[in-house]
C-alpha cells in the first residue's frame, strides 16, 4: 500500500510552518512506515522545490508560485499535475488532503481522494459564531464533493462538518489522531513546578487566549505563586484587525500580575516538551478545535489539563477524572479548577495519571493507525 498526503505543513526544517495538522500526520506517516506502507507526503506553498526522504517518508516540498490571472485557480492546477505525475509514477493508492480552505477544489487526482476534517473555515466560523466568506465555503464543499469518504478526529467534527455542508451519500469515519506514546512518556511525574500554568498553542482569538487575563487575576487571588507560560505564535486579530493577538492579550492583564507571565512565542518542538514536562497544570480554554494535538500530548505525560468543554473535549477528556472540562467564558470556575491542581498534589498526580492512562486507551498510533490501514484498504476497494 502507498498512502499519500497533501498538506500546507509538516514537521521539517524546510519547511515554512508545522503546528497540529502536521503533528497529526507525521505521526501517522512513520506508522504507517513501521506497518510496512510506504508514504509520500505533498507539502504545497513552500519556498523551494525539493524532495527529501527520511525515516522512509518522501517529503515533495512544492514551491508556491504565483499566476498573472486566477493565481488561485492556476496554483491548484500546477499542485494536482505535480502530484499526478508522483501517483502514476510511484502507484500511490490513496491521496489524503485537509479540509482547510478546500485545497483540493477543482482538483481530480489519479487515485482516489480521502478528506480528513482537521477543520475547515466553515467549521471555525460556526463554532465562533464569525462570517465566512461565500468562496471559502465554495471552496471547502466543492473539495468535499470531489472526496471517496473523510476522515473525523471526533464524532463531534464529523458530525457537524456533515450538518454545515449537508453531506450525503458520503461515509464520514471517526478515527481519532495520535501519539506515538514513547516520545511522549513522563518517568517523574512529581517532579514538576508548583504553579506553572501552560498554554500551548497560536495566538488567536479561537483558542480563548483572550480569556487568559481574568482567569490568571482569579487565579492569582487565591494563588499568588501562580505563573504562566505561554508559548506558540503570535497572530493578527480577525475581529479588532490588531496585528499581534499577544499585544491584546497583554493589555488585558493587570499590571501587578505581568511580572508571572512569561511569553516565549514559538519555539523548537524539542523545548514544548521540556516545558510540558516541568508544568504543574495545562490550560486550553479554546472555543472552536477539532481534537487538539496538545491536549492529548500533555495528558500523555501525566498532565492535568483544564481544557474546554464544547462537543470534541468531551471524547479527549472525562470531566474530574482524567482532567477537567469548563467553558472557557467561565472564569470562575475555569479559575477554581486550577486553583484546585495547583493546591493538592495528590488530585495533580492521581489525574494525571488516568489522563495518560486514557491516552494509552485511545490515542495510542500503534493501535489507530490499523484503523487508518483498514479503512484505507476499503476505499481503495472500493474504488476498483
Amino acid at each position: 500500500m502507498h498512502i499519500a498526503f497533501l498538506t500546507p505543513e509538516f514537521p521539517h526544517a524546510k519547511v515554512a510552518y508545522a503546528a497540529g495538522i502536521a503533528t497529526s500526520i507525521n505521526n501517522l506517516a512513520n506508522a504507517l512506515v513501521s506497518e510496512g506502507a510506504s508514504v509520500t507526503v505533498f507539502v504545497y506553498g513552500q519556498k523551494t522545490q525539493e524532495i527529501i526522504v527520511e525515516n522512509g517518508v518522501s517529503i515533495h516540498l512544492i514551491k508556491n508560485k504565483k499566476f498573472k490571472f486566477l493565481s488561485w485557480f492556476f496554483y491548484r492546477k500546477y499542485i494536482q499535475n505535480y502530484c499526478n505525475v508522483i501517483i502514476k509514477k510511484e502507484k500511490i493508492d490513496l491521496i489524503e488532503a485537509p479540509d482547510w480552505t478546500g485545497i483540493t477544489a477543482f482538483m481530480k487526482f489519479k487515485a482516489p481522494l480521502i478528506i480528513r476534517f482537521h477543520g475547515s473555515d466553515t467549521y471555525f466560523c460556526h463554532l465562533e459564531n464569525r462570517k465566512q466568506k461565500k468562496k471559502n465555503f465554495w471552496f471547502e464543499k466543492k473539495a468535499l464533493q470531489k472526496a471517496k469518504a473523510c476522515i473525523a478526529p471526533t464524532t463531534f467534527a464529523g458530525a457537524l462538518s456533515k450538518e454545515l455542508f449537508k453531506i450525503k451519500n458520503k461515509e464520514i469515519k471517526t478515527i481519532h489522531n495520535g501519539l506515538e506514546l514513547e516520545k511522549f512518556t513522563n518517568y517523574s511525574a512529581e517532579d514538576y513546578q508548583k504553579g506553572l500554568m501552560l498554554y500551548i498553542g497560536t495566538l488567536i482569538r479561537k483558542k480563548g487566549v483572550l480569556e487568559l487575563p481574568e482567569i490568571f487575576a482569579k487565579v492569582r487571588n487565591q494563588f499568588p505563586e501562580a505563573k504562566l507560560v505561554l508559548i506558540g505564535a503570535d497572530s493578527n486579530d480577525i475581529k479588532t484587525g490588531s496585528a499581534s493577538t499577544w499585544q491584546l492579550v497583554k493589555e488585558r492583564f493587570r499590571v501587578e500580575d505581568l511580572k508571572n507571565i512569561e511569553y516565549l512565542g514559538k519555539i523548537p518542538y524539542e523545548e514544548v516538551r521540556n516545558y510540558i514536562q516541568k508544568a504543574n497544570v495545562c490550560i486550553f480554554p479554546t472555543f472552536a478545535e477539532t481534537l487538539g494535538m496538545v491536549t492529548i500530548e500533555s495528558m500523555a505525560m501525566q498532565k492535568v489539563v483544564v481544557n474546554s468543554n464544547i462537543g470534541w473535549s468531551q471524547e479527549l477528556i472525562e470531566d474530574e477524572e482524567s482532567g477537567f472540562l469548563v467553558h472557557p467564558a467561565n472564569h470562575n470556575l475555569y479559575a477554581e479548577r486550577i486553583v484546585q491542581v495547583l493546591k493538592d498534589q495528590k488530585i495533580t498526580l492521581e489525574i494525571g495519571k488516568q489522563a495518560r492512562l486514557r491516552i494509552e486507551d485511545k490515542f495510542d498510533i500503534k493501535k489507530l493507525v490499523k484503523e487508518n490501514i483498514e479503512f484505507y484498504c476499503k476505499i481503495i476497494k472500493s474504488n476498483k
